[in-house]
C-alpha cells in the first residue's frame, strides 16, 4: 500500500496496487481454463432411435395384483395375508405364467411400517424377475 501526499499538505491518499492482485487472478482463469475440459468424462447414452413402424400392440396386460405392508410388517398378497419367506416364491410363479406380459405389482405401504420390510419385499421382486412395480399412494 502507498501513502502519498499531496503537494499542498493535504490529506493523506491511500491507493492499492491491484496490478500484482488482477496478475495472480489471471494465471488462475488460465489454469482453471486448461484443467476443465479434462475433468469431464463422456457417457455414452443408447438413446431410442425414430422408426417409421409403430410396435406391435400387445396381449391386454393382467390385472394388476395389489401387495400391502401393515404397520405390524404383515405382507398381503391380492389381500391375503403371505408369509415374507413364501414371497418370492409367489413372485417366481406369477412371472413364469408369462414373463413377456407380466402384471404391475401395485405396493402400498404403512406410513408406520418398517422400511426392512419393504426392503425384503422389493429385493425378493427384483430377484423374481418382476418388471413392473409401482407404489399406491394414499390420497389425504
Amino acid at each position: 500500500m502507498a501513502f502519498s501526499t499531496g503537494s499542498g499538505g493535504g490529506a493523506p491518499m491511500a491507493d492499492i496496487n491491484v496490478t500484482p492482485l488482477v496478475d495472480v487472478m489471471l494465471v488462475l482463469l488460465i489454469i482453471f481454463m486448461v484443467t476443465a475440459p479434462t475433468l469431464s468424462y463422456p457417457i455414452d447414452i443408447n438413446l431410442p432411435q425414430r422408426t417409421l413402424n409403430p410396435p406391435p400392440q400387445t396381449v391386454e396386460p393382467p390385472p394388476p395384483i395389489s401387495l400391502r405392508i401393515d404397520q405390524s410388517g404383515v405382507v398381503y398378497w391380492d389381500n391375503s395375508p403371505t408369509p415374507l419367506n413364501q414371497l418370492q416364491q409367489v413372485m417366481r410363479q406369477t412371472v413364469e405364467r408369462d414373463p413377456t406380459n407380466q402384471p404391475r405389482l401395485e405396493i402400498d405401504v404403512n406410513d408406520d411400517a418398517q422400511y426392512e420390510t419393504l426392503a425384503k419385499v422389493l429385493a425378493y421382486a427384483k430377484n423374481a424377475g418382476m418388471d413392473k412395480i409401482g407404489f399406491v399412494q394414499d390420497a389425504e
